[in-house]
């Protein structure tokens, strides 16, 4: 990876540059329904991101990735779901959205969280301790793109519900709206 990335957390002043990253990273991927910016800004506003990290290169925003909590049916508390996660394309595959990744993960354990799930590609998130973990689901998606890491130890039981943010559109008004046009 490029020794001059720096990962920190997002602030008021990156909020456009994350929504152009986001836009730019998804534009040409086909499995996306190319609402990842209006997630993040859903989430945001309803002060959902536990973790909003940047990565950035000579104080250009390149890289974006978001936790947010998530409830899980058998009760178990303080896990989270990675998502999304974005890279400008032409800094992709240099390692950054790995660093990002690790980065999140950390401060994650840092909080004493138990464990953290996302929907995602299945050769990616393997490489970092992501599992499909039997027993454990996320209503509508196919097993083999629903992972989870726990930190403790202990493997939840039952469905996972994403924050509702996930369900964000663009369509909504609201406080989004606001940040968006400031």
């Amino acid at each position: 990876m490029n020794p001059k990335i720096v990962i920190r957390n997002e602030t008021y002043n990156d909020v456009r540059a994350i929504t152009e990253v986001t836009i730019a990273a998804f534009k040409t991927l086909e499995i996306s329904n190319h609402t990842e910016q209006f997630i993040i800004e859903a989430l945001r506003a309803a002060k959902a991101l536990t973790v909003s990290l940047v990565a950035e290169t000579d104080g250009r925003v390149i890289g974006h990735i978001a936790f947010s909590p998530v409830t899980i049916s058998d009760g178990t508390p303080n896990w989270y779901g990675l998502g999304p996660v974005s890279v400008l394309p032409e800094h992709q595959r240099k390692g950054i959205g790995k660093a990002l990744i690790k980065e999140g993960l950390s401060r994650l354990k840092d909080m004493n969280a138990q464990g953290c799930c996302l929907v995602g590609h299945p050769d990616y998130y393997r490489k970092f301790g992501f599992k499909n973990m039997s027993g454990l689901v996320h209503d509508g998606v196919p097993q083999e793109f629903f992972f989870a890491l726990s930190f403790d130890g202990h493997t939840p039981q039952g469905n996972v519900a994403f924050h509702e943010g996930f369900k964000a559109d663009g369509q909504q008004k609201g406080a989004g709206d606001a940040l968006q046009h400031a």
